[in-house]
């Protein structure tokens, strides 16, 4: 409403004033309607199982790094650094469009784990031609480009969780889930708030110290090693 009151008066459809919108207050309108879905390690195993490729590692990207499925499919393989063991979030792809991140905090480096390497070593494999540089890292073969997300969710994602009996959930419960593992784990809320990328700390908390390089690697593994161990394939 606040857009369409600002469109009328560019339109000069009204006169020109303070938009009306900016004085409305909706009772409880920021509170969260519901506590985000959470996934264990187990469960997210057990949803694993009844995934299939390329999706299955889709998934174990979004679980282990943390990252919007957004910004999954804006992977190039040009922003896989294997020699320095780091991926880097760059752009986007949204509706069929590459675009910005949505903050300026999330495009960085982010580490790369050997185990999590080796899955994308995997797939890289696994597609039908030879993968240039440019090429997205998850594009469907029909079209060359990335996938429709939503497409994703409701064909394999929410049947394998309903499956086991885990009810509905969606790409972002893996950020969550990712969130949710880095706590456990101890992880300093600085760091954890470079791992996610959080332009604002406050998303995270409020703790005002400084992440080195290091250190995020080092968390990061911790939650690759609960994610990636030795018998999923």
């Amino acid at each position: 409403m606040h857009v369409l009151f600002n469109a009328a008066m560019r339109w000069e459809l009204i006169p020109y004033r303070l938009n009306p919108m900016s004085l409305v207050r909706v009772k409880d309108g920021s509170k969260r309607m519901r506590e985000p879905r959470v996934l264990a390690v187990d469960e997210f195993l057990e949803i694993l199982e009844h995934i299939p490729e390329p999706f299955r590692t889709m998934c174990i990207v979004a679980m282990c790094l943390g990252l919007r499925v957004s910004e999954i499919l804006g992977l190039k393989w040009c922003d896989v650094d294997w020699e320095g063991m780091r991926i880097g979030i760059r752009q986007s792809y949204v509706y069929g469009k590459p675009g910005a991140v949505k903050t300026p905090a999330s495009q960085r480096w982010m580490p790369l784990d050997p185990s999590l390497a080796k899955k994308l070593r995997h797939h890289q494999l696994r597609c039908a031609s030879p993968a240039n540089k440019e090429d997205w890292v998850f594009a469907n073969p029909g079209t060359g480009k990335p996938y429709w997300p939503g497409k994703i969710q409701e064909n394999w994602l929410v049947p394998a969780a309903e499956k086991v009996g885990l009810g509905r959930i969606g790409w972002h419960t893996f950020r969550h889930s990712h969130s949710s593992l880095l706590h456990a784990l101890g992880v300093d809320l600085k760091v954890q708030q470079e791992l996610l990328r959080h332009a604002d700390i406050r998303t995270t908390m409020n703790i005002y110290t400084h992440a080195v390089p290091a250190a995020l690697r080092k968390a990061n593994s911790k939650v690759v090693r609960l994610v990636l161990p030795a018998q999923v394939a």
